[in-house]
């Protein structure tokens, strides 16, 4: 049990005045180089992906409620080069991440390098968790490793935001993604956590009604106020997934790929990012600032 404050944070630093969060993802570590990697024949450099970290950061963030920024690529860049706008949230990723079973990302654990105390004496608000559930593993090291965060994030004074995501098992049997995504939510999301962040039931395509029955069970399962991540949506699809979530009891997005993918590999990076990426994140801020007026 936690000895830390036990005062609820305020969420309020995340969220747009209408309530709602906008917020921008730019944590991708090693998915982030393969993304580039399609793009060139030449190895893709750790500068490369930090240069595109903090171009995002000055470009995107006046436009977003909050950022998320790791630390092995950019977090301590961004803060040396102050490149979140006034106005935008920083939060921290507390996840390291580690290649295993096949995946890019096959296991997570804790950062130990990234103190939480260190990352709000730099400014930000918030720490992020990342947590694999799969159906065949056992759910004591996740419950464990959710607990320890929250508590960790409590005894600094910083928001918790825990990003379950469904996996694959590992034995091999037969699976269903979509379960997945709510069998994570009935494990985790009643840990502490001060924000839950979720994948998009059939990853937003299909059936409007039932993308909505899946997205109110997660409002009926989650403790937290919760919002919705890109990964696996195709951009164009987004906003309608956002829709659908916010009307079932989400309050709006922490995502990167569904602002920024499609400008990797653009000749003026920059200008994409200036022209079509803020286009995407202003269009998904209306979204979600209709949906909370809705309420």
């Amino acid at each position: 049990m936690s000895s830390g404050p036990t005062t609820a944070p305020d969420l309020s630093v995340l969220r747009r005045p209408s309530g709602g969060y906008a917020m921008l993802a730019i944590d991708q570590r090693e998915a982030m180089r393969a993304m580039f990697a399609e793009h060139q024949a030449e190895p893709v450099s750790d500068e490369q992906v930090t240069a595109f970290k903090l171009a995002a950061a000055r470009i995107l963030t006046p436009y977003a409620s909050a950022v998320l920024v790791d630390r092995q690529f950019a977090f301590d860049r961004v803060v040396a080069e102050r490149a979140v706008a006034p106005g935008c949230a920083l939060i921290a990723a507390a996840d390291r991440f580690h290649t295993a079973h096949g995946e890019l990302v096959g296991e997570v654990d804790i950062d130990p390098d990234v103190v939480p105390e260190r990352v709000r004496e730099q400014g930000a608000v918030a720490q992020k968790l990342l947590v694999l559930y799969r159906p065949d593993t056992d759910p004591g090291p996740r419950i464990a490793m959710v607990e320890e965060f929250v508590d960790r994030c409590r005894r600094a004074g910083l928001i918790s935001i825990v990003e379950p995501v469904s996996r694959r098992p590992l034995d091999g049997r037969a699976w269903d993604w979509d379960e997945g995504v709510l069998a994570a939510a009935a494990e985790l999301g009643s840990l502490g956590a001060d924000l839950y962040k979720a994948e998009v039931p059939l990853r937003g395509q299909g059936d409007p009604d039932e993308i909505r029955r899946r997205c109110s069970r997660i409002t009926e399962t989650v403790a937290s106020p919760w919002v919705v991540l890109s990964s696996g949506v195709p951009e164009d699809v987004f906003p309608e997934a956002v829709r659908l979530a916010c009307a079932e009891g989400a309050s709006g997005f922490l995502a990167g790929r569904a602002v920024w993918a499609s400008c990797i590999g653009a000749t003026d990076l920059e200008t994409e990012l200036a022209t079509h990426a803020v286009a995407r994140l202003r269009r998904l801020g209306d979204v979600v600032d209709a949906a909370m007026g809705e309420r």
